[in-house]
């Protein structure tokens, strides 16, 4: 029993220090650079190694995806935690400035998320439980402005898409990164108006 949980042990560091690995990797020199003969030169193991634990690349950039939702969940969580009391506004305001911050910040990590194809399930109960989290944590941002007739979940992944397209334009230099303050405000202000949201 032991050496199993010894074993487990092991098998689970490794797996970290694989994903760990190819996340620096790909914010030191973007997703191209990360390859399974890269990632084994990196932690010091052989291929065949890295293969037991992940069948392929996207298989590696899928566990880093879940381990971005982990972190992005526990920062739309803090930011909300940190908006007024009972202020809804503020609090969907402060998390729509910590996803954007997120995704600013970690460009890799965020393409590793949300743009490329990775093999995850979105948007249906087998969702991983870290997809579930981050998306729960924008839900109870936004139902607060969800009107009678409207879906939450709907308006949720319609807020979501605002944002993400802020996050996108700007990466891509379509959009001027000083004025972001005034469109995410802007967002906020129509999405979510001043208005008894209780």
């Amino acid at each position: 029993m032991a050496i199993q949980t010894r074993r487990e042990r092991e098998r689970a560091e490794r797996e970290r220090l694989i994903v760990t690995a190819a996340r620096e990797l790909a914010e030191a020199e973007g997703w191209d650079a990360v390859t399974t003969r890269r990632l084994a030169a990196e932690i010091e193991y052989s291929q065949p190694v890295l293969y037991s634990h992940f069948r392929n690349k996207d298989a590696i950039m899928a566990a880093v995806a879940v381990r971005g939702f982990e972190e992005l969940a526990a920062a739309l969580r803090t930011a909300a935690a940190t908006a007024t009391a009972g202020d809804v506004r503020a609090r969907v305001a402060a998390v729509g400035e910590a996803y954007t911050d997120f995704a600013r910040r970690r460009p890799a990590l965020y393409d590793a998320m949300f743009t490329h194809r990775v093999d995850l399930a979105f948007a249906t109960p087998e969702a991983p439980a870290a997809l579930q989290e981050g998306f729960g944590e924008l839900l109870k941002a936004v139902e607060p402005f969800a009107a009678e007739d409207d879906d939450a979940g709907l308006l949720t992944e319609t807020y979501w898409a605002g944002l993400h397209g802020l996050v996108t334009l700007m990466r891509s230099g379509r959009l001027p990164e000083e004025a972001h303050g005034r469109r995410l405000a802007l967002l906020t202000g129509h999405f979510a108006p001043h208005r008894d949201a209780d």
